[in-house]
């Protein structure tokens, strides 16, 4: 799915504002899709301070909020009466040269996948948040974000995963 010019002034400034949360409630979105996959309805939104993905029990935000103590786990497992979820982070600083082709590589995975929500912010064609799901089945379901900081050539990149036991 091609990616959306979001109506909004880009809010993160940098990747280590990023909080991790799975007890927020919905944030005022700029784009969101609704969808089924790998026997989850799931709720994509792209929001001003980055995502939240709804996906049957789990409300994943990643986001940056004033009053939020920042940082992204590296890892983070949670189990509950029947599903798992497992949650990982990542952030690398690249050089010019190589930020932009990251982000471009980006840019088509979220446009080659179907199943994606994907916005670049007003200001910068390389300040982009986009999800992709990659739907397992079967009670499965694995989703992958990316956030990209061009002021600091950063991008951000989680990767989630949520099973029915």
């Amino acid at each position: 799915m091609d990616a959306i010019s979001l109506e909004a002034p880009y809010l993160d400034s940098d990747a280590d504002q990023l909080c991790f949360s799975l007890d927020l409630s919905e944030r005022p979105a700029l784009a969101e899709r609704a969808l089924t996959a790998g026997g989850f309805d799931v709720t994509m939104r792209l929001l001003g301070a980055s995502h939240q993905v709804f996906a049957g029990p789990v409300r994943e935000t990643v986001a940056c909020l004033p009053g939020t103590v920042a940082g992204l786990p590296a890892t983070f497992t949670r189990s509950s009466a029947g599903w798992t979820y497992d949650f990982g982070a990542h952030t690398r600083r690249l050089p010019p040269e190589t930020f932009g082709v990251r982000v471009a590589e980006v840019l088509k995975r979220a446009a080659d996948t179907e199943e994606s929500l994907c916005g670049v912010f007003p200001g910068s064609p390389e300040a982009v948040t986009a999800v992709v799901l990659e739907a397992g089945g079967g009670g499965r379901l694995v989703w992958r974000t990316w956030h990209t900081y061009p002021q600091s050539r950063q991008i951000v990149s989680t990767y989630t995963r949520l099973e029915a036991r």
